[in-house]
């Protein structure tokens, strides 16, 4: 695995992520060759990484791909721009660190085939609604007796 780490480029780091994802896990000579196609700045600053890398550990671009393509946040550039009635207004400029890891493509080793076993069907149990009470069925069942409440003497006996 080799790697190449480009510091405080002049380019905002959450737009060359953008560019980053796209190219991240792909076959680094199809990366650079899509990378040359996109109108981004960061697309030929993030090529430019991937080249290196490629050529610090002493690849072919067929032979590697990009296990990992990532933009940090470096320092901000503070600028000031003259405002009216003698203010200003500051002007942020971000900048970048690109780091991109190749490394040789790992070729899928076919696992022995295993024969599968029948499964057995999973029984489908469906729930089926309750039926309804027809009213003569309501009617045969006999209802639960509440009591209703009786009236308390008074104490004191006085009828009024």
């Amino acid at each position: 695995m080799s790697k190449a780490l480009v510091k405080y480029v002049r380019v905002s780091p959450t737009k060359a992520r953008l560019i980053a994802h796209e190219v991240q896990g792909m076959n680094a000579e199809l990366a650079l060759a899509s990378l040359e196609f996109m109108p981004n700045k960061a697309a030929g600053i993030i090529s430019k990484a991937i080249a290196s890398a490629v050529a610090n550990g002493s690849y072919e671009p067929q032979e590697v791909e990009i296990t990992s393509c990532r933009v940090d946040k470096a320092a901000v550039i503070k600028r000031w721009r003259p405002r009216a009635r003698g203010t200003a207004s500051r002007i942020l400029k971000p900048t970048a660190h690109i780091l991109v890891e190749v490394a040789p493509k790992v070729e899928a080793v076919a696992a022995p085939v295993k024969k599968a076993e029948p499964k057995a069907e999973p029984k489908t149990a469906t729930k089926k609604a309750p039926a309804k009470k027809v009213a003569s069925e309501e009617a045969a069942e006999p209802k639960a007796k509440t009591k209703k409440a009786e009236p308390k003497a008074k104490a004191d006996g006085k009828d009024a």
